[in-house]
């Protein structure tokens, strides 16, 4: 029986720009999905920055799909927070409801949630141990498990349910205690996740092994006759396999409340319709996972066809800097965090692969990273997981914060970019 609350759902796509064309793609055909299956959009926000439709790379104006020859997820789609206003700031003023905090001109829409209500969260872009990417912000473990915590104590929802993928989106939530609260991460603490589906004619990939498993399933079985624990058995049985099959690692976990296993997805996301079911059926399960790549990979791979498809001697030229400039850059960041490794005497840090216990140590010594060495905020590709690996062991092997932070600003005055 379902409760008579009302049900939210939140979408973010956390990251802009066209090599992440995936991100935004996978949060409008979610947006598709729970709208046909009868949430009201005004319990509904979506955040997505909004650069990929009429993007000037795009061949198609206006289209977006995220299946190879799907259906354009992009009409109709709500746009509550667009541009500068997904933040990971703003994230968390909407999932509190609290619209007093909310950084942006015109409607404040937020998840105005009361006891009774359910609430379904869903995230996609790219992480680290303890990191998930907005654009121009970092959403920290530490700052979501607390708001959730919160929103908990002051019965803010009955049941939530988050989906989160990112690389290492485990790490997320695997502090999630409150009951009540349940959530699946594409994949493992410390395993990445995969992106899929390569378009040419894009020259962008439009998935990722996890999202369009999911996406699939919700497309393909009756929300009022399955449990999210089937759901789950589905998705850590698909998405291993395509992993195996590409010969990578992604194993989606899940934590929190296990008792909601039983629970029916009717009772968060709506229910089928059927024409939904009907129309996408046939053409959905035909579709084999393929072009399977490493996240990281991506921005060097569309920029690397760039240069290849570049008539223009200058052009290419021009494309070729970037592309050297963001390996030399990357290499910059390898010096630097050898530097500060050397300076706390903990060689170690650059090797291993510790998991996050300190997560706010952790957000204390990355935001000060970020603001005095370099900004992954302003410019995205550049920081990858191996570097943000080191920040996270250089907090979990016994230092303190203060001689890690000193560090870092010793090391900035040595450093250009």
């Amino acid at each position: 029986m379902a409760s008579k609350g009302k049900q939210w759902v939140l979408l973010a796509a956390g990251s802009n720009g066209w090599e992440d064309y995936a991100v935004q793609a996978n949060v409008c055909h979610a947006y598709q999905i729970v709208h046909q299956n009868g949430v009201p959009d005004e319990q509904i926000v979506v955040m997505m920055y909004d650069d990929v439709a009429y993007e000037q790379q795009n061949p198609f104006p206006g289209n977006i799909i995220n299946v190879p020859n799907g259906p354009n997820v992009y009409p109709g789609v709500l746009k509550d927070y667009t541009g500068t206003d997904v933040s990971a700031e703003n994230f968390l003023a909407v999932l509190r409801g609290d619209s007093a905090a909310v950084k942006k001109t015109g409607p404040k829409k937020v998840i105005q949630s009361g006891e009774n209500d359910t609430i379904f969260i869903y995230l996609s872009d790219h992480g680290n141990k303890g990191f998930f990417h907005f654009p121009n912000s970092t959403l920290y473990a530490h700052d979501l498990i607390q708001t959730v915590k919160a929103m908990s104590q002051s019965h803010k929802f009955s049941k939530m349910v988050i989906y989160l993928e990112a690389c290492c989106s485990g790490s997320m939530l695997d502090h999630l205690s409150e009951s009540n609260v349940y959530a699946v991460s594409s994949c493992k603490p410390d395993e990445y996740t995969y992106a899929c589906f390569f378009n040419k004619e894009r020259n962008t990939f439009l998935s990722d092994m996890f999202t369009f498993n999911w996406l699939q399933h919700m497309e393909t079985v009756k929300l009022t006759m399955t449990s999210f624990g089937e759901q789950f058995s589905y998705l850590e049985k698909h998405v291993s396999k395509d992993a195996r099959k590409a010969g990578v690692t992604e194993t989606p976990c899940h934590y929190g409340d296990k008792r909601m296993l039983k629970l029916m997805l009717s009772e968060f996301l709506g229910e089928s319709s059927k024409s939904v079911s009907e129309a996408y059926t046939s053409q959905s399960l035909n579709i084999q996972v393929s072009d399977v790549v490493d996240t990281a990979e991506v921005p060097l791979i569309i920029q690397e066809n760039r240069i290849n498809n570049e008539q223009d001697p200058e052009k290419r030229q021009a494309l070729e800097r970037q592309y050297e400039d963001l390996k030399r850059k990357r290499k910059t960041v390898d010096e630097a965090l050898q530097k500060i490794t050397e300076c706390v005497n903990t060689s170690q840090a650059l090797t291993e692969k510790r998991e996050v216990t300190r997560t706010y140590e952790l957000k204390v010594v990355a935001e000060h990273f970020r603001k005095t060495i370099f900004n992954w905020e302003e410019e995205p590709f550049v920081v990858t997981h191996s570097h943000l690996q080191v920040l996270v062991n250089l907090c979990e092997c016994g230092l303190e914060v203060e001689s890690i932070t000193e560090a870092i600003t010793h090391v900035s005055r040595e450093i250009t970019f």
